[in-house]
């Protein structure tokens, strides 16, 4: 159950930074990934944040080898890169770039009710159920 509850509270925290700092509206994605026009530094800021606020809990979790819940965490980066994740990664760039909405953000801004939004949620789940049932065959 603890572990549920820290669950919780970190999407919680992580829902509400992206609220406060308006990345839920895709607006604000879309003026950052446009850099020959009204380019908005908003994004890069919002990351240079989190990576900074990051960095030491993720420094402190990769010595202990467990999380503040004292459960065993495992951060191997020694994955290869394979064709899955390359095509993935595609997929979600010009999806993001189209849209300006990327998956968790996407969630919060699909609470207020905009069409365009839930329509993107509701073929976000769809692409998602596709494609476990391709990975799985």
């Amino acid at each position: 159950m603890r572990s549920i509850l820290t669950a919780l509270l970190a999407g919680l925290l992580f829902g509400s930074g992206l609220v406060i700092s308006g990345m839920t509206n895709p607006e604000n994605i879309l003026a950052f990934l446009d850099v020959t026009g009204n380019w908005n530094p908003a994004l890069a800021l919002v990351m240079a944040s989190a990576i900074i606020v990051t960095l030491p809990a993720f420094t402190w979790v990769r010595r202990r080898q467990r999380n503040l819940v004292g459960d065993p965490v495992s951060l191997s980066n020694r994955r290869p890169l394979d064709k899955n994740l390359i095509f993935g990664a595609i997929l979600f760039g010009v999806g993001w770039g189209l849209s300006g909405l990327c998956p968790a953000p996407s969630l919060i801004a699909g609470l207020g009710g905009n069409a365009h939004i839930l329509i993107f949620v509701i073929t976000m789940t769809i692409g998602l159920w596709f494609s476990s049932r391709f990975k799985n065959s």
